[in-house]
């Protein structure tokens, strides 16, 4: 059997990728480029100059820029006059806050840093293991996923799967399992890998545990080809 169906990828992936997407023009990027090296913001006269496009062509792609999420705006008089007559404050545009990252196949590096020093600063303030703390962090982060989730109705497998696509695995049902062809820690995997097969374990379990319903079981199953956790059906 292939995919499982109904899966889609998670929202935020496909929002990054759309807004990145949109620089493969390349006015589009030069005009980015342009803007995010600027040290102040820039007016769409200053960006279409330093590009070297119509002014609208300029203003065409830097609101595309802005919609995607990838600038910002503000208003400011370029004149420094006030007052009537001063005309209309000009639109400046500046790099976003907003970071994007898209890496195929999809990766949550952000994610496990995230609950690692989490882990970290739990087992130096309270003193409990590490490995004890990075359960505890990745176990709750599942829990909450699976709460988060809108599920439905259908095979506890399948349902388990679609959640789990959110938290950028690839699930595949092959008979009565689900492999991960995907690991969202891949690269750090590969220096620690018994630290984050363990923590891929206790995610993907507390997401099983709380859609699952009690009908689904998260085991360790590590392979080269994918992801170290398999699910199957409880007995």
């Amino acid at each position: 059997m292939g995919i499982v169906k109904g899966m889609e990828p998670s929202t935020s992936f496909a929002a990054d990728a759309e807004s990145i997407g949109a620089l493969a023009d390349p006015v589009r990027l030069a005009l980015y480029r342009f803007v995010v090296a600027a040290p102040e913001p820039v007016s769409r006269d200053q960006a279409a100059e330093g590009v070297g496009v119509p002014h609208h062509q300029a203003r065409f792609h830097l609101d595309r820029l802005e919609a995607d999420g990838l600038l910002t705006t503000s208003r400011a008089r370029l004149t420094g006059r006030t007052g009537p007559g001063a005309g209309r404050p000009a639109k400046l545009y500046s790099r976003a806050p907003r970071e994007f990252s898209v890496t195929l196949p999809e990766r949550r590096y952000e994610l496990a840093g995230r609950l690692l020093s989490d882990a970290v600063a739990e087992s130096a303030r309270a003193g409990t293991p590490v490995l004890d703390a990075v359960e505890r962090a990745f176990t709750a982060h599942g829990t909450a996923a699976g709460r988060a989730a809108t599920v439905r109705e259908g095979d506890p497998l399948d349902v388990t799967a679609d959640v789990l696509v959110g938290e950028g695995y690839e699930p595949r049902r092959v008979e009565d399992e689900v492999h991960l062809l995907n690991c969202p820690f891949h690269a750090l995997a590969q220096t620690q890998t018994e630290l984050v097969c363990h923590a891929n374990l206790c995610l993907v379990a507390a997401v099983a545990d709380e859609v699952g319903r009690d009908r689904v079981v998260a085991r360790l199953e590590p392979r080269p080809d994918r992801c170290c956790v398999v699910l199957g059906s409880a007995l």
